[in-house]
């Protein structure tokens, strides 16, 4: 039988409460979700009721999550959150010992580096968009290769290639900032060979029960900690959409301004080569013909645009115009 991915478990959950499903989503993340928390906690009992928080979370949160969602770097970056939410003091204490300890020169293997990068590596990969840590999770965390990768991404090998090798380069310039310098090749073998460790073997059960529970059986302070998670992930989103819609009205307002300023100025005359005058009473008489009311002062008259081509003008408007430019009497110079 064909193995179910993510989305499919996931929609086998939410649509009709399988157990099984969910219970395999965590049996097939949970080392991932582990070590991030043991990275953080230190303590393989804070590691194991940060992953069952996490799990809570994921059955919570589980009608949210749309079709397009990758559920790897759901689970890692909940799970980042949701330790760094339960032991923020320490990470904090251990970070600034951390710092102060790594003014060494540059390592050379994947086991020296990893004892230095493993307390910031999760820290250095927060900096990260969406698509690349995405990309860094598939490839060094799931073992993907580079054509799965970029499936999943929506791009091409090569694209993914390019954004695996972007992102990687970023967590390498993170590091260096904190005295652990170290070439792009031996980061990545550290990570490929590190980043994910065997949870124990019990987790996956306990984690599935308490999760299916949504939390009902879970202890006091792992019930405190989803919630502080639950309400941070509300704020991050809220705060998102708010962000998103003052950018639209910003742009809106823009676009109305240059619209406003751009928009041409509409002329009472339907020919762009003339524009109408009342004529004077001298000019008024029998020999111009009969107007629209008869003859009078307040016939209209076409007078020639100086902007148009003398080609383009009627006859009438060619006799002004040279009349104009080459007056033939004082009278001709008042008009």
């Amino acid at each position: 039988m064909q193995e179910l991915d993510d989305i499919s478990l996931l929609r086998e959950y939410v649509q009709h409460g399988s157990e099984d499903a969910f219970a395999a989503l965590v049996t097939r993340h949970v080392n991932k979700v582990y070590s991030i928390a043991l990275r953080h906690a230190r303590k393989p009992h804070q590691a194991e009721e940060i992953a069952q928080a996490v799990f809570v979370i994921l059955a919570r949160q589980a009608r949210q999550l749309g079709s397009r969602v990758i559920l790897s770097g759901w689970l890692c970056r909940t799970a980042q959150l949701t330790a760094v939410t339960f032991v923020r003091s320490e990470i904090r204490r251990a970070r600034r010992e951390q710092e102060a300890y790594m003014q060494n020169p540059l390592v050379e293997t994947e086991s020296d580096v990893w004892p230095q990068i493993a307390p910031l590596l999760d820290a250095a990969m927060a900096g990260l968009n969406e698509a690349d840590y995405h990309a860094v999770v598939l490839r060094f965390f799931d073992g993907k290769s580079m054509k799965e990768v970029g499936a999943a991404l929506g791009a091409s090998e090569n694209a993914a290639k390019m954004r695996v090798n972007r992102a990687v380069e970023k967590l390498r310039r993170f590091f260096t900032r904190r005295g652990i310098v170290v070439p792009v090749a031996v980061l990545m073998a550290a990570i490929s060979a590190n980043s994910v460790q065997s949870a124990p073997a019990a987790l996956a059960r306990t984690a599935t029960t308490v999760a299916l529970a949504k939390g009902t059986a879970a202890s006091s302070p792992t019930l405190t900690l989803i919630k502080g998670v639950l309400t941070i992930m509300a704020w991050t989103k809220a705060k998102t959409a708010i962000v998103a819609g003052i950018g639209t009205l910003l742009v809106a307002g823009t676009t109305i301004v240059v619209v406003k300023k751009i928009s041409p100025p509409i002329t009472a005359s339907a020919n762009p080569l003339a524009v109408q005058f009342p004529l004077s009473p001298r000019d008024a008489g029998p020999d111009r013909g009969p107007g629209p009311q008869g003859p009078g002062p307040g016939r209209p008259v076409l007078k020639p645009n100086p902007n148009a081509r003398f080609a383009d003008l009627t006859p009438e408007q060619r006799v002004l115009q040279a009349r104009r430019h080459f007056p033939e009497s004082v009278d001709d110079l008042r008009k």
